[in-house]
């Protein structure tokens, strides 16, 4: 299966509904609308590059994780802790640069855009 792209908003939206329907699924007491679409989404995508094996294994690991240390809920802290293949975390490193660069988002255009304003008024 090949990776997720997010090179325009519509493969964004793709994403975003995947984490929407991922977010859904997560039995965590600390759970919250948004953990993942919202806040998490650009650090998933730039740890597993996209690919569903290594985001499915990411998501399960790190739940596994949060419940046994009392976390109850997905952070980059905690999920920096979780192990994943040899390919994902190699494709990893360059893909981060573009997205601390800015140069690439998983929010679509009206998305990325609210985030942005909502910080420059905080």
């Amino acid at each position: 299966m090949d990776a997720y792209s997010v090179r325009n908003d519509k493969e964004r939206r793709q994403w975003r509904k995947l984490m929407l329907g991922l977010e859904q699924r997560l039995v965590l007491a600390r759970k919250y609308p948004g953990m993942l679409a919202d806040d998490l989404t650009d650090y998933l995508y730039t740890r597993t590059t996209g690919h569903i094996g290594s985001l499915m294994t990411l998501i399960n690991r790190g739940c596994q994780r949060a419940a046994r240390t009392g976390a109850e809920l997905l952070d980059e802290d905690l999920l920096d802790q979780v192990k994943l293949d040899a390919g994902a975390e190699r494709a990893r490193k360059a893909l981060q640069k573009k997205f601390e660069r800015k140069r690439m988002t998983t929010k679509p255009r009206s998305r990325a855009a609210k985030t942005a304003s909502a910080k420059n008024v905080a």
